[in-house]
C-alpha cells in the first residue's frame, strides 16, 4: 500500500514505540506491542491516512546502525500493527539507520521510510551525522523495495555545519539524493517549523511533496492545508499533549477535522 499524495494532503500519525529490548529503559515486549497496536488503532479510527513507526523509546539513540535486537523488536511491532490496521505504514529507525529502515520496509512491504539525515551532514546530540544516500538508494534498488524515502530538511535536534539557502538543500535532497518527499521540522520534538521558507521550497521543487513533521496541531494543519502535502503528527495527539502518553481519539479526530476529512475509518 503506497502513499498517494494525489489524494490531497495526508495526515500521518506517529506510533512511538516504547523502549525496546537492549535499550536502557526497556519495557516488556507485550507492553511495547500493546501500546503500539492501541495507538495505531486510535490513529486510524480518528482519521489518519497513514502511520509512521519509530523506536522513540530507545533514547539515547545510536547515531547510525542500531543493534540487531532493535531491528528484531521493530519487526515484531510492525507485524502486529499491520495485522491491526489497513493503512500505509512507514518506519524510522532512530537516529539515522536508513539501511535498517529499508531492510524492514523490504521485508514488511512498507509504504515509506523516514530518514533524518539522508544527505549532507549535521551536528546533533548524537554527534556528527552524515547522510548515506548513496548506500540507502542502492540498497532499496537491490532489494526491489518500493518504499518512498521521506527525507528531513533541516532535521530537528540538529544544526547544519554550514548555513546555506534552504532551497539549495531541498534541491540536493530531491534531485541528487533521490528523496521522494521532504520533511520540514522545528528545532525539537513538539515544536513547530518556521513557515517562512515554505513558498521558496515549493518554488524550487514544485513536483516534490513537502510535509510538516514536528509541532503540528490542529491550528497548524488548518493554516497550511493548501500549502503542503501533509503532516506527520505525534505530540499533539497524545493525552495531555505529552509525547510519552497514549494517543487520544478525540485529539486525533480534531486533527482530521482540521484537515477536512471525516473521521471514523476502520482500524
Amino acid at each position: 500500500m503506497r502513499l498517494d499524495f494525489d489524494r490531497g494532503p495526508l495526515l500521518i500519525g506517529m506510533v512511538h514505540l516504547r523502549a525496546l529490548p537492549g535499550s536502557p529503559h526497556a519495557a516488556l515486549m507485550r507492553d511495547v506491542l500493546g501500546r503500539a497496536v492501541t495507538d495505531a488503532r486510535t490513529w486510524v479510527r480518528g482519521g489518519a491516512d497513514a502511520l509512521l513507526v519509530e523506536n522513540f523509546g530507545d533514547r539515547p539513540f545510536f547515531p547510525e546502525q542500531v543493534p540487531a535486537v532493535t531491528i528484531a523488536g521493530m519487526s515484531r511491532a510492525l507485524t502486529e500493527i499491520a495485522r491491526a490496521v489497513d493503512v500505509p505504514i512507514g518506519v524510522n529507525v532512530l537516529r539515522n539507520d536508513a539501511e535498517g529502515a529499508i531492510a524492514l520496509s523490504a521485508v514488511h512491504e512498507l509504504a515509506f521510510v523516514r530518514v533524518n539525515v539522508h544527505a549532507g551532514a549535521v551536528l546533533s546530540d548524537q554527534g556528527l551525522l552524515i547522510g548515506r544516500a548513496h548506500a540507502t538508494v542502492r540498497l532499496r534498488a537491490s532489494l526491489e523495495c518500493d518504499a518512498r524515502i521521506l527525507a528531513d530538511l533541516r532535521v530537528k535536534h540538529a544544526a547544519p555545519l554550514v548555513e546555506r539557502p534552504i532551497e539549495d538543500e531541498a534541491r540536493e535532497l530531491a534531485e541528487r539524493a533521490d528523496a521522494d518527499a521532504l520533511l520540514l521540522t522545528g528545532p525539537a520534538t513538539g515544536r513547530p517549523p518556521d513557515l517562512e521558507p515554505l513558498d521558496r521550497i515549493a518554488a524550487a521543487l514544485p513536483g516534490t511533496p513537502l510535509l510538516l513533521a514536528s509541532g503540528v496541531d490542529a491550528r497548524l494543519i488548518g493554516a497550511t492545508r493548501d500549502r503542503v502535502a501533509g503532516w506527520i503528527v505525534g505530540t499533539s495527539a497524545k493525552r495531555s499533549g505529552r509525547v510519552e502518553a497514549p494517543a487520544e481519539l478525540a485529539r486525533v479526530r480534531a486533527l482530521a477535522h482540521a484537515k477536512g476529512r471525516r473521521s471514523g475509518a476502520k482500524g
